[in-house]
């Protein structure tokens, strides 16, 4: 027959500690049940992030550009390696390489052609088409839009172009 323990250190001594097995494996199953579900909307808040980013990166390369050809007092072109925006872009003058910005992975960027040169004064030689930039992972991340105008400042907002 068990004693009733009659001090504190008594009862110390009958208790068990720690979890059981069953109770492990149970709030392991309800993590894994949560994790599922934040999954997809995690990977939308990733993909935004991305796409948030690219824009203050095309802004600021725009800004930095048009910088330069004032500074300079030289054209001043901002063009896409091999033609597309997602592998990266460079900024030169003449024949001296500025900048220059990495690829983009999983992110959809469309906007000028050929590029944008920049004038002694800071503006554009012509009008340009705008920057848009989309994920080509998640549809449930939001489009963003690089709008340059003709005096060489760029504008970021959300939303499609």
């Amino acid at each position: 027959m068990k004693r009733h323990p009659t001090t504190s250190r008594q009862l110390l001594e009958t208790q068990d500690f720690g979890f059981s097995l069953i109770e492990l494996l149970f709030v392991i199953a309800i993590a894994a049940i949560f994790a599922a579900m934040a999954a997809p909307s995690f990977r939308d808040f990733i993909a935004g992030q991305r796409i948030k980013t690219a824009s203050y990166d095309i802004s600021y390369a725009l800004t930095g550009a048009r910088s330069e050809a004032i500074k300079r007092n030289l054209n001043v072109v901002l063009a896409p390696v091999s033609g597309n925006w997602q592998n990266g872009w460079t900024v030169t003058t003449g024949a001296t390489t500025i900048a220059q910005h990495e690829p983009f992975v999983d992110l959809t960027i469309t906007g000028p052609a050929a590029g944008l040169t920049y004038n002694s004064s800071g503006r554009l030689a012509a009008a340009v088409a705008p920057f848009a930039i989309s994920s080509s992972v998640s549809a449930g991340a939001a489009p963003r839009c690089v709008l340059v105008d003709l005096s060489g400042l760029p504008s970021s907002k959300a939303g499609a172009c």
